[in-house]
């Protein structure tokens, strides 16, 4: 699904609802950053690939919801000095925007990519194989033990 997402598509609004968020992954976002509530640096990956920081905005968007707007990329931890305004980027899992161009004269990071979802359920379909078994064990064994004994 999200593989036939158009990459030159037109930015739509950032969505409002859960629901939204979900339909709206990996889409372009446009958004207006009215109040910057905190800056953070967290560990990123630069678009070349390069490891660092990516300096992370939490703000109250001019439509109502908060958001998280990845700014970009930089080698330091430093806070880079961005105030809000107009924002465009990809929608991240979590309903982070990854800004694209980078804010704040910050480095590109690294685009979410759906390929990058984890595709795990053959493990956690195994694992729960194993607890079943486990427990056809227990359950034999205490049958064992409480069988008579002639």
């Amino acid at each position: 699904r999200y593989g036939s997402i158009a990459v030159d598509a037109p930015a739509i609004a950032y969505p409002a609802s859960e629901i939204g968020l979900e339909q709206s992954l990996y889409r372009r976002i446009s958004a207006n950053c009215q109040t910057v509530q905190s800056m953070r640096g967290t560990a990123g990956t630069s678009a070349v690939g390069a490891k660092g920081w990516a300096q992370v905005a939490r703000c109250t968007l001019k439509s109502g919801p908060t958001a998280e707007i990845a700014l970009g990329w930089s080698r330091t931890p430093n806070q880079p000095d961005w105030g809000g305004g107009a924002i465009t980027g990809i929608l991240a899992p979590g309903g982070k925007i990854v800004a694209d161009p980078p804010l704040a004269g910050l480095s590109p990071l690294a685009m979410p990519d759906p390929a990058d979802l984890p595709n795990n359920h053959l493990a956690y379909a195994g694992q729960w194989f194993l607890f079943a078994l486990t427990a056809l064990v227990i359950y034999v064994i205490a049958l064992r033990i409480r069988k008579p004994r002639i």
